[in-house]
């Protein structure tokens, strides 16, 4: 999804189109890639809430603390029992008090810790969620903020009011439910420059262009297997037509160099698997050179 140019021909009054909450919707549910899927964190609030249920525990662990220690010292027989022995401990818990409390404070910190768990793995696994791209932001503000419409030269409000309206202001608090699974060099480039939009969302104050990402995967997928193609055959070829030993080891080492650049631009290899990549590409260029070096005739 990229921002396209105003379009002058877009001369819908705001009021058609640009009724709130179901503008929002409906503009976010466009993108064929569902890119668009952008929403607050609340990382402040969910901190928050976390430290809370943490201290709420902290006081329960504590209350618990306080009847072990009231049991260890008391001279109660039956309610050291009730320590030992948990079926001792649910009959009594229906019978006396000291116990009946016991298993109510069990059951309160089996709740709240359920809670604060459950809390917990939750927020591990939205703080694991990636930040929309700025291409995705960039788009989603253009729009969602407002500005001149180009047929009449008004001026289009934000599409939410109140406090909604900041919603996007700070980047660092969003979070994209979805983004794009390739993220290497090539395929970043091609998201935020893709010249042939399949899809256009007419809003009115301009033309929101949208790509589908299997485009974009097949565009890399095609440029990587011609370069692989050439830098494979092409080495080989030039290695085998030319004959003085100097120029064949310049041209491995540029090769070399070439195809390590590559793997780096046109995939998400890490930087060990780009290593050991070339160390596999040069290994074959190297052989290919040794056994070619034996059948040339004396000072070739």
């Amino acid at each position: 999804m990229s921002r396209k140019p105003l379009d002058p021909e877009a001369g819908r009054p705001p009021e058609a189109w640009r009724d709130g909450y179901p503008a929002v919707a409906a503009w976010m549910a466009k993108d064929p890639d569902s890119e668009s899927f952008v929403y607050r964190k609340f990382d402040k609030l969910s901190a928050r809430n976390l430290l809370n249920l943490q201290s709420e525990l902290i006081d329960l662990e504590s209350r618990q603390d306080k009847f072990d220690e009231e049991s260890r010292n008391s001279n109660d027989l039956v309610l050291k029992q009730s320590n030992r022995k948990w079926e001792t401990f649910v009959k009594n818990a229906a019978e006396r008090e000291q116990e009946r409390q016991r298993m109510e404070l069990n059951k309160e910190i089996r709740a709240k810790l359920r809670e604060y768990h459950e809390t917990l793995l939750l927020q591990s696994q939205i703080a694991n969620l990636e930040r929309p791209s700025n291409r995705v932001l960039s788009a989603f503000r253009s729009w969602f903020t407002g500005g001149i419409q180009p047929a009449t030269g008004a001026k289009i409000d934000p599409v939410l009011g109140g406090r909604a309206k900041d919603t996007l202001d700070d980047r660092h608090d969003l979070v994209a439910l979805r983004t794009p699974a390739d993220k290497d060099p090539l395929s970043l480039f091609l998201q935020n420059h893709w010249p042939f939009p399949v899809r256009r969302a007419e809003d009115g104050q301009g033309t929101t262009g949208h790509y589908l990402e299997k485009h974009v995967v097949w565009a890399v997928a095609i440029i990587s297997t011609i370069i692989a193609a050439i830098l494979l055959i092409g080495a080989i070829v030039g290695l085998y037509t030319v004959q003085k030993t100097e120029w064949r080891l310049i041209m491995l080492s540029c090769f070399t160099a070439l195809f390590a650049i590559s793997v780096g631009l046109l995939t998400s290899a890490r930087r060990a698997e780009i290593f050991g990549s070339t160390a596999a590409y040069a290994a074959v260029l190297v052989v290919f050179v040794s056994s070619n070096l034996a059948t040339l005739p004396p000072g070739g």
